[in-house]
């Protein structure tokens, strides 16, 4: 080539080419004759990616981003995989997505381990139609891919489809480990589906996964969650390591189904073995207080907090004290008490008090509850309704209408409420009015006839709800 050049130049430096053209050609051979312009590029790329790595190393993340960011170069996959996993580390899944974007700017094109990385990365984000093309992507599907994207849709609130993705990856002959169960016994748990959690825990005793507390933890809080309350204490009673994470599900769970006096013995019964309560096992314990109208149990309970256990409350601990008082009908003390509360600027203060105050129908502390609710968090639509429905129960229903036409005006919308049924390990959710069910057909043509029968057996509501209901 460079011989070629040598030969052509006179010629291409003739009158009808450019001086430019002729440096441009000058330049191309000094470049072939001289190796420190060959490896120039080369050298900044190693530049780059010893930079990179140790502004990471160092803790300045956001630094390595920018530059790698700002540069054009393509970064070696080493420094990709460094840098993304600091971003899952830290929680900054923002920077990580600019380092994909990145990727795909400089035409960088992942191995499968940054494409695994950046699955996780998306999952983990809840960006999970990206996470969804990573995974498709992928040549070769191990656990961890699985899991990422089980875990991402369990996250994100899909447990049903979390729940797919795991049947999908034992149709390919996957065995699950202890991450995938916990996110299958989570979701199993929102569900309240009883039959696919069994079905995982029998999975899990035949794979004989070590045990985790964690998983042991999500295993009981399943049961509990799916109204099996002797499963749940016979897992609890066979775990050979007890921590305060095992013992809060246990109390959790019994708390669901309002047995305050299994979560108090519970309490008792953990601290007798040692085991010290946290800020978690606190809320709980306050809650069952409150459901069971111990007030004076339960504010000592709170006072121990900081006292024995040096433990500071926090919003949630002043709004269950709230609630319980409330509950209770002592509106002035539990108005008195938000007040005086380090976290009067938390928003389910307020909305404890005014829970409570439209279920005692006392319309001025209601209105104040409501105001300080709605100036801390005006987009709920939920305390739209307990406040509209507060005025109701009270007898002012313009009241209550002028409160539902300041939320539509708002543009605030409560989120449906919904029912579910578990059939042959299906679970079918039904919201009002909805017609995407494939059978919905057949299922409100059933309900008309139900109806038909109950009218000719001359059955009647003693109350009309929607006339009761301003919303």
């Amino acid at each position: 080539m460079e011989t070629f050049l040598s030969h052509c130049l006179p010629v291409l430096a003739a009158p009808m080419f450019s001086g430019k053209a002729t440096t441009i050609l000058r330049r191309m051979i000094a470049e072939r004759r001289i190796p420190s312009f060959q490896v120039d590029h080369l050298r900044k790329k190693e530049q780059l990616d010893k930079t990179l790595k140790g502004l990471c190393i160092t803790g300045r993340l956001k630094e390595a981003v920018g530059l790698l960011c700002r540069s054009k170069s393509q970064a070696e996959p080493e420094t990709y995989a460094l840098l993304l996993q600091e971003c899952k580390q830290r929680k900054e899944y923002a920077r990580g997505k600019r380092i994909h974007a990145h990727m795909l700017l400089v035409g960088f094109s992942p191995n499968e381990y940054l494409k695994v990385k950046l699955l996780i990365l998306h999952a983990l984000s809840g960006d999970l139609q990206t996470a969804r093309i990573l995974f498709s992507s992928l040549e070769l599907r191990d656990l961890i891919p699985w899991n990422a994207m089980i875990a991402g849709y369990v996250q994100k609130g899909l447990e049903q489809q979390g729940l797919y993705m795991y049947y999908d990856m034992r149709q390919h002959s996957l065995v699950p480990d202890q991450y995938t169960f916990a996110s299958v016994f989570r979701a199993c748990s929102a569900l309240a589906s009883l039959e696919h959690g069994m079905r995982a825990h029998a999975v899990m005793i035949k794979c004989r996964n070590k045990s985790n507390i964690i998983v042991n933890s999500a295993l009981v809080d399943m049961y509990f969650k799916c109204s099996s309350l002797s499963d749940g204490h016979k897992v609890f009673d066979q775990l050979s390591t007890r921590n305060v994470i095992t013992w809060t599900s246990l109390m959790s769970g019994y708390g669901c189904h309002g047995k305050v006096s299994e979560v108090l013995k519970c309490f008792d019964k953990m601290k007798e073995q040692g085991c010290r309560p946290n800020s978690v096992t606190f809320l709980v314990v306050l809650t069952a207080c409150s459901h069971g109208g111990l007030v004076d149990e339960g504010r000592e309970h709170f006072n121990s907090m900081k006292r024995d256990y040096g433990i500071q409350p926090e919003g949630q601990h002043y709004a269950a004290m709230v609630d319980m008082l409330g509950r209770a009908g002592r509106l002035q003390e539990a108005y008195d008490f938000a007040i005086k509360s380090p976290c009067k600027e938390h928003a389910p203060v307020w909305g404890s008090l005014l829970g409570a105050c439209k279920n005692h129908g006392n319309v001025k502390l209601l209105e104040l509850a409501a105001t300080r609710y709605f100036e801390l968090e005006p987009k709920n639509g939920g305390s739209y309704v307990v406040f509209a429905n507060g005025y109701a129960s009270c007898g002012f229903l313009d009241a209550a209408s002028e409160v539902r036409k300041k939320m539509e005006s708002a543009g605030v919308k409560k989120d449906p409420g919904y029912s579910w049924i578990e059939l042959q390990g299906e679970v079918h959710i039904f919201m009002k009015d909805d017609k995407s069910h494939k059978l919905s057909g057949k299922i409100y043509k059933k309900v008309d006839e139900m109806t038909s029968v109950l009218m000719d057996l001359d059955c009647s509501l003693d109350v009309d709800i929607d006339a009761s209901c301003p919303i």
